[in-house]
């Protein structure tokens, strides 16, 4: 097929699945792409493509800045504003020739788990009152791709963000390493957790366009320097650790935290499963514990909020955000300055979280809160380091014990990304019956843990069982083990457990 009937099948796609409200601003039927498309097939048929993804339409999520289409992050107090410029990634992507699809439906400022803090309404089809969540904050990508309305898509993946929708819509989405992809042009909710991640319909995609965006980009201070980078491919590609990156068997361990009492049947019996596919390509399975685990979901609350709060606090209608009209100080002469703006700009889980970050940073709560989170981001840390084989390559050598024996430690972990199916829609909608915001948060019980550590992590999905239902599972690695995370996805993935 050519790339053109490719690009206007997806457009159809686009405009036929319209009510699954994907998209914010999905791609017109024609306009400057169409050429672009056209140009792209000329250098296929010449053999000098610009990249495996020349003339593909990807769709990014609407919190990273595009100069021709709008940036809203999902909230009424952006709707109204204009990038001036491209995000970093998006310069990468249309470098190689690829064309942004349009910008996706989010959790606003992709604080949320289901896609229903929009303010352009959910993510799910409007039409069928009972359709299963697609995840958050990254639906309005996972969904795109799960319909065949974009090649790829890219979202953003602060606590799980980007592998949870990929385990409820059945696609592969990938977190990278902290600092592997630039986030200059992504607008901000929590810098030290905020990753620019990757969601497609195999593994095999999800690799190509990361290679692509793994580049330095020196506007962005927490982008990995080109020594850093050296640092880590030297240090993860030494000759005691060749068997590990080249070859099997792997070591694959299993965290016990994971298994527990709440997880669905049907999600541990495809753990089950598939860890027993592992082990018959030669591969040993090893129990693990990470015992931090426990206590990583309540620290993401406490540090995510507090960074949050820090980076709305400019949106007041002078410098960033939607003026309404009108006096900007509420109906009493004392009230505060901005808050007709910032009470109407903002949707509800919004405020709840900055409210809840405003407490932990305050003078009164910030040790018994923030400092502790922070506490507890290092010993999560600290677990995973203890239990992989690989040492963290960007860790002093001061600080790392003596070298490790070639049979320490495991090479990656293997656990459920979600711990149940996928809910209703209508059960977590906001009202008198729907689950509590808590409920919520706990679908991230899982993915939380690799964010804080800034560890790689991608899920992939595996059948229940001989049925087509699938789940996902996650793979996880040492810092700057990406390709090996890819590599063992990839041969989870689609495979007949």
């Amino acid at each position: 097929m050519s790339l053109l009937r490719e690009a206007e099948r997806y457009i159809a796609k686009q405009q036929s699945q319209a009510a699954l409200n994907a998209f914010i601003t999905p791609l017109k039927p024609s306009g400057p792409w169409l050429d672009r498309v056209k140009d792209a097939d000329r250098r296929r048929e010449k053999g000098r493509p610009k990249s495996g993804i020349d003339g593909r339409l990807i769709s990014v999520k609407d919190n990273i800045c595009t100069r021709n289409l709008p940036t809203t992050c999902g909230s009424g107090i952006l709707e109204q504003f204009a990038s001036p410029s491209n995000a970093t990634v998006v310069e990468q992507l249309e470098s190689a020739g690829a064309i942004v699809a349009g910008k996706t439906n989010l959790d606003e400022f992709g604080m949320g788990s289901h896609s229903i803090h929009s303010h352009f309404g959910p993510v799910g089809d409007r039409g069928y009152a009972d359709a299963p969540s697609v995840g958050g904050s990254s639906g309005g990508s996972a969904a795109a791709v799960a319909t065949d309305q974009c090649y790829a898509a890219l979202g953003t993946d602060t606590g799980g963000s980007v592998r949870l929708p990929a385990a409820y819509t059945g696609t592969v989405g990938f977190k990278p390493s902290y600092g592997l992809i630039s986030r200059w042009g992504v607008i901000a909710y929590a810098n030290s957790l905020d990753t620019v991640g990757i969601l497609g319909r195999n593994t095999t995609d999800t690799r190509e366009i990361f290679n692509i965006l793994n580049q330095h980009d020196p506007r962005d201070p927490t982008s990995l320097s080109p020594p850093s980078r050296s640092r880590i491919l030297s240090r993860l590609d030494t000759p005691s650790l060749a068997c590990r990156m080249k070859s099997t068997p792997l070591k694959i361990g299993v965290p016990a935290e994971y298994n527990i009492s709440e997880l669905a049947p049907s999600i541990r019996r495809a753990w089950s499963r598939s860890l027993a596919y592992m082990q018959r390509q030669g591969h040993t399975i090893h129990p693990v514990s990470l015992p931090a685990t426990k206590l990583a979901l309540s620290a993401y609350y406490v540090l995510a909020p507090a960074e949050a709060s820090s980076n709305l606090a400019k949106y007041d209608g002078v410098r960033y955000g939607t003026r309404p009209a009108g006096p900007d100080g509420g109906a009493q002469p004392d009230d505060y300055l901005y808050a007709t703006t910032r009470g109407d700009g903002f949707g509800t889980e919004v405020k709840r979280r900055i409210l809840l970050g405003a407490f932990s940073l305050s003078a009164d709560a910030i040790d018994n809160y923030f400092i502790q989170a922070q506490r507890v981001r290092r010993l999560v840390q600290r677990d995973f380091n203890a239990v992989f084989n690989a040492e963290q390559p960007l860790a002093s050598r001061r600080a790392q014990a003596s070298p490790r024996p070639e049979t320490f430690g495991v090479d990656v972990l293997i656990c459920p990304t979600v711990p149940s199916s996928p809910p209703r829609i209508s059960d977590v909608l906001e009202g008198d019956t729907a689950a509590s915001p808590l409920d919520a948060y706990m679908n991230d019980v899982f993915t939380v843990p690799a964010s804080l550590a800034g560890l790689p992590a991608v899920s992939v999905p595996v059948k229940v069982d001989e049925s087509t239902d699938c789940t996902g599972l996650q793979v996880i690695g040492q810092y700057g083990d990406d390709e090996l995370v890819l590599r063992v996805g990839e041969s989870l993935e689609g495979q007949s457990l």
